[in-house]
């Protein structure tokens, strides 16, 4: 099983946790959003922790970085714009299959409005879908910080990225709406809100002095193309409130931004 990691930094020095994490996760892709860690500081310390030789992929935004426990040649940066914030990457796998990763950090609701994400989310999609006709297939996962629910216009539009919350739906691969098709993401991470889970109620939160509050946001998503339904285990999903040693939430359950980030982690993991 292929595990990745996910977790947006907050820009603190948490290389320890990050190390902390892979090790008892037994992880194999480190995916991070606003990292101001050194490349080569979190390099040391990740192939010191796990006891793995880990490899730092190329990248042009460094506060994107991507980890993984693959031979340097096996991982490949394809494509990268700064200014949609998204990384296209190549996982290619010991079988000689790969996998198209995509990294994204969109921009906050403290400086982007919910149409302005929307309208951006149309842009994102169509590079993903752009690589994916070059690649030949759609073995493709999206991961990151998204700054939007699952539920919002840029998430869902089929002019977006075009995830749904159902598997019966995403296995019919497309949908076409006034004669043009549109491919579908899966996005598992609907079933995160509140309470229903053993785990925390979403990755973010924000009390905001609002009418309207969801106070718990799941901002950190993975989405995954119906190529890789049958790959993707659901039960590997989780939002995590510890390193696996020191609690990642304040006293009162919330994200602990002052030892840790104000984001919280999510792990998945790949049959592949």
């Amino acid at each position: 099983m292929l595990k990745f990691l996910f977790w947006n930094l907050n820009r603190k020095a948490l290389e320890d946790r990050v190390a902390t994490l892979a090790r008892n996760h037994d992880i194999d892709v480190v995916v991070l959003a606003e990292c101001a860690i050194p490349s080569d500081t979190l390099l040391e310390v990740l192939q010191r922790e796990t006891g793995q030789p880990f490899t730092y992929g190329f990248t042009l935004l460094e506060d994107m970085p991507v980890y993984a426990r693959f031979p340097e040649r096996s991982l490949r940066t394809l494509e990268e714009d700064p200014h949609t914030r998204l990384s296209l990457r190549q996982l290619i796998l010991a079988s000689g299959r790969d996998i198209l990763l995509a990294v994204t950090h969109f921009p906050s609701k403290l400086y982007w409005s919910n149409e302005s994400q929307s309208q951006e989310c149309t842009r994102l999609a169509e590079a993903v879908r752009r690589r994916e006709e070059r690649l030949g297939h759609t073995r493709t996962i999206l991961v990151g910080d998204l700054n939007m629910n699952p539920f919002e216009t840029g998430v869902v539009s089929c002019h977006g990225l075009h995830a749904t919350m159902a598997r019966q739906v995403a296995q019919r691969e497309t949908r076409t709406v006034r004669g043009k098709d549109y491919p579908f993401f899966y996005n598992p991470m609907w079933g995160y809100f509140g309470d229903a889970l053993d785990g925390p109620p979403g990755t973010y939160y924000d009390a905001r002095g609002e009418a309207v509050c969801y106070f718990w946001n799941v901002f950190d998503q993975v989405l995954v193309r119906p190529t890789l339904l049958k790959a993707f285990r659901t039960d590997t999903l989780k939002i995590l409130d510890s390193d696996g040693a020191t609690s990642l939430l304040t006293p009162r359950g919330l994200p602990d931004d002052s030892t840790a980030s104000d984001h919280l982690p999510i792990v998945f993991g790949l049959d592949v």
